[in-house]
């Protein structure tokens, strides 16, 4: 056997309307000439000449040229700051802020937070951390990871209490660290 024949040798191609052979390119039929429609013009709104002006422009304050501002220097964010931003990223739940200046030494400030599970208490652990060792904080004690019923994470001089709901209610730490707390009594 020899080579197969070419399938597009064999094929007829119909002819074309004016009788030629080949692709058909088809083209548009010209319009016929028809006679033009008039379209009646509607009369040109008024606009008060007051509209028409334009306002004038407030003059723009121009920068001093020559003698560069000194830029004012980045105000370092403090870690309540950050910790209640980061807590609020994270969708903490009920985030308590209790000052502890005059009541203990262990810390300036507590905060107590909410997650609504245990993964989401990890989670909030876990983000709150690497935000506060990106920004320079490794002096950081973290505990309760494991199990993430109540993780507590020391930063210093902020001290986070991170809850499940159930473990919350039960400690009640506000309750205990509010200004409502009785005082202790010295017995002497």
């Amino acid at each position: 056997m020899g080579k197969p024949a070419n399938p597009r040798s064999k094929v007829s191609r119909p002819a074309r309307p004016d009788g030629r052979t080949g692709n058909f390119k088809f083209r548009a039929s010209p319009k016929p000439a028809s006679a033009p429609v008039e379209i009646a013009a509607a009369p040109a709104p008024v606009i008060p000449a007051e509209l028409l002006v334009d306002p004038p422009k407030p003059a723009k304050p121009r920068k001093a040229r020559g003698k560069k501002e000194e830029a004012e220097p980045a105000r370092p964010a403090s870690a309540l700051d950050m910790i209640l931003a980061q807590l609020d990223d994270a969708k903490a739940e009920q985030v308590v802020t209790i000052a502890l200046d005059d009541k203990s030494a262990i810390a300036d400030t507590m905060v107590v937070a909410t997650g609504r599970s245990n993964r989401h208490v990890g989670a909030i652990a876990d983000h709150l951390v690497e935000k506060l060792k990106a920004a320079g904080r490794r002096d950081l004690k973290i505990e309760g990871m494991p199990q993430c019923d109540w993780v507590l994470v020391d930063a210093g001089d902020v001290v986070v209490h991170i809850f499940r709901p159930e473990v919350r209610s039960f400690y009640n730490l506000e309750k205990l660290w509010s200004d409502h707390a009785p005082n202790e009594r010295l017995v002497t």
